[in-house]
């Protein structure tokens, strides 16, 4: 099989590429891989684009593990950082507070109408979902319903790659090496629309719930969209179902929007999709992450409600929450966050309606392509399946797409984009443009072969 022409690199790059592949031990990659095909030597972002040591550019399409939200080296985030570090980088949480902390609690918690009233701050989104299972688990424990210790997840979710979020994800090439040090979780059906099978979905979860809902003390998706498992979508039917399920069987709700939050399914919680909702609509948790900051600074949080706060309110030590980060609360990474939420106040979701729908528009024409199946569309996520893909077809297409001016990630023989809020028209063209000629130019190279799943949003596991 032919591989796609590596492009041509200065020293310079090459120099930066080998130091790195000599001392960093780069995430979610096979290093013996990138022996081979070394990473790409970024040394500035500007808007949607990254350069390179050689002054090529790269359309971030993936938004840089979905952090990014406005573009790289946005002059309002990094304002409001640059103000907060000349005053407070940071205090910690444990026994003092800080402005920038306060106010991201209350603007969030407003965001949910007051719903989840509380907020606890980690660093990363893996955090956030240990966070939220040991605040499940522990608030029945101080209720005296200790035997609510066990976890419900869907088919193909991920939800991290701490040992907790681990346990509550059915990824096989994240999981499968560490399956013997995880806690055993419930694994239920998937509501992928494109089955068409959320009833039978929230069906096989009623039939687990009335089996074990009083061992169970949370179930925990992805909403409307399963990221790792290939941008898997779902309607909001399934959303409101489950929700009703978890309030008639006792058990709490986690939705862990790390992903899917900040306004990428079109309103800023993708549980909004749900609504309109009542105080009692909403999850007993929601964890956030990623785009939060903007893509400047590492920071997760858990919302959560009255009811599972005042579960750990005592004197007693023991019954508290004693779960803590070095840097929970950072004042410089809430900081980003209070200017990210000044862009929401300021009608970015408005904004993200109209981008969405020159994406739609840009990208329709590739429905009718020979080797492209469910072309789909959330909001600012749009993906779709190819066939006859050959093997590596992720790692080929990352490659190819450089060429493009493009840095993209496939998932397995899904391609998706999720690019930063910053898409025109020109933009949008530029987009499909640069996807349709890579995705001919990678069927070309290997019609003859199909490949296997490789990792979440990683060309070179395989």
């Amino acid at each position: 099989m032919t591989q796609p022409p590596m492009q041509t690199t200065s020293p310079l790059t090459q120099e930066w590429q080998q130091r790195s592949l000599a001392a960093v031990w780069h995430p979610c990659t096979q290093m013996a891989r990138a022996a081979v095909l070394p990473p790409l030597a970024i040394t500035r972002g500007a808007g949607p684009w990254l350069f390179d040591f050689d002054g090529k550019r790269y359309f971030d399409a993936n938004s840089s593990w979905w952090v990014n939200l406005f573009g790289h080296a946005d002059a309002g985030i990094n304002a409001a950082i640059k103000q907060q570090l000349d005053t407070l980088p940071h205090v910690m949480l444990a026994g003092c507070t800080h402005a920038p902390a306060v106010r991201l609690a209350e603007r969030l918690s407003a965001l949910t109408g007051g719903a989840l009233g509380h907020v606890f701050y980690g660093s990363d989104g893996a955090s956030a979902v240990e966070i939220a299972l040991k605040q499940s688990f522990h608030s029945w424990r101080n209720r005296g319903r200790a035997e609510k210790r066990e976890f419900v997840c869907l088919k193909n979710g991920y939800h991290g790659e701490t040992i907790g979020a681990l346990a509550v994800t059915d990824v096989k090439v994240f999981r499968d090496a560490y399956d013997p040090l995880l806690m055993r979780a419930h694994i239920v059906e998937s509501p992928d629309a494109r089955l068409g099978n959320e009833a039978q979905a929230l069906a096989a979860l009623r039939d687990l719930l009335t089996e074990r809902a009083g061992q169970i003390a949370a179930v925990i998706i992805e909403p409307l969209v399963q990221g790792a498992a290939g941008m898997v979508m779902y309607g909001s039917e399934y959303l409101r179902g489950l929700r009703a399920l978890c309030t008639e069987f006792n058990v709490h709700l986690i939705v862990d929007e790390i992903a899917m939050g900040c306004g990428r399914t079109g309103t800023f919680f993708a549980w909004e999709h749900a609504g309109p909702l009542r105080p009692d609509q909403w999850p007993d948790f929601i964890t956030l992450s990623k785009g939060i900051t903007g893509g400047t600074m590492p920071l997760s949080l858990v919302l959560t409600t009255e009811a599972v706060y005042q579960a750990f309110w005592s004197e007693d030590v023991a019954r508290g929450f004693l779960h803590s980060h070095s840097y929970t609360g950072n004042a410089l990474a809430c900081a980003a966050a209070n200017a990210v939420l000044d862009r929401f106040d300021a009608g970015q979701l408005q904004a993200n309606a109209l981008q969405a729908e020159l994406l739609r528009a840009a990208f329709a024409p590739l429905a009718a392509h020979p080797n492209v199946k469910h072309l789909r569309q959330q909001g600012m996520i749009l993906a779709f399946d190819v066939q006859a893909a050959g093997l590596r077809f992720a790692e080929r297409f990352h490659l190819a797409a450089r060429a493009h001016e493009l840095l993209i990630r496939p998932i397995g023989t899904t391609v998706y984009l999720m690019p930063p809020y910053v898409i025109d028209a020109d933009t949008a063209a530029f987009l499909a443009q640069a996807v349709t000629l890579t995705l001919d130019e990678v069927l070309s190279q290997s019609p003859e072969s199909h490949s296997p799943a490789h990792g979440p949003d990683q060309p070179h596991v395989a």
